[in-house]
């Protein structure tokens, strides 16, 4: 008959290994379900629309007082340029055709420091790689009096505002 050992030490081979297979069965599931659990996760958060609501397309400039006869005011926040001659006004982007940068008032138009288009008083291109002229939009008198630029609405160039 066998004798049972005191020594707390000693197991058997299947004994040894059942707890470990439990534990590593364990730590399995439960790295299996965290996984499942961070991709669903990540998932949800990649297929949620990103909304990045820019500057609104409709906006007021000020009063047309605030705009002498004879002025070119370029507003870079708001990438327009706002054109005063005698009692007609207009808008007039300021944004290059070419690849979207801001263009500055000069002497014979507009020019672009990036790339070297050139557009005259109009906004019509007279040199470099722009490929369409600069868009006027539309520009009305709100009921409080004051200029309202609405960059959604594009308008034939040389189409001015009576204030």
């Amino acid at each position: 008959m066998p004798v049972a050992s005191t020594d707390p030490h000693s197991h058997t081979a299947t004994e040894e290994h059942m707890p470990r297979r439990r534990v590593l069965a364990w730590l399995t599931s439960v790295g299996l379900f965290g996984s499942a659990v961070l991709s669903a996760v990540s998932n949800l958060v990649f297929i949620k629309p990103r909304a990045t609501y820019g500057q609104p397309a409709r906006f007021a400039i000020g009063k047309p007082d605030d705009f002498p006869s004879g002025t070119r005011i370029s507003l870079d926040v708001k990438r327009v340029c706002i054109v005063r001659d005698g009692g007609k006004m207009a808008a007039i982007s300021t944004t290059c055709t070419h690849l979207g940068c801001i263009v500055g008032i000069s002497d014979t138009g507009f020019a672009c420091p990036c790339h070297g288009s050139r557009f005259d008083q109009d906004g019509t291109v007279t040199g470099g790689p722009a490929p369409k002229p600069l868009p006027w939009f539309e520009l009305s008198l709100a009921p409080n009096g004051e200029l309202e630029v609405d960059k959604g609405t594009t308008v034939a160039p040389g189409t001015y505002l009576n204030v």
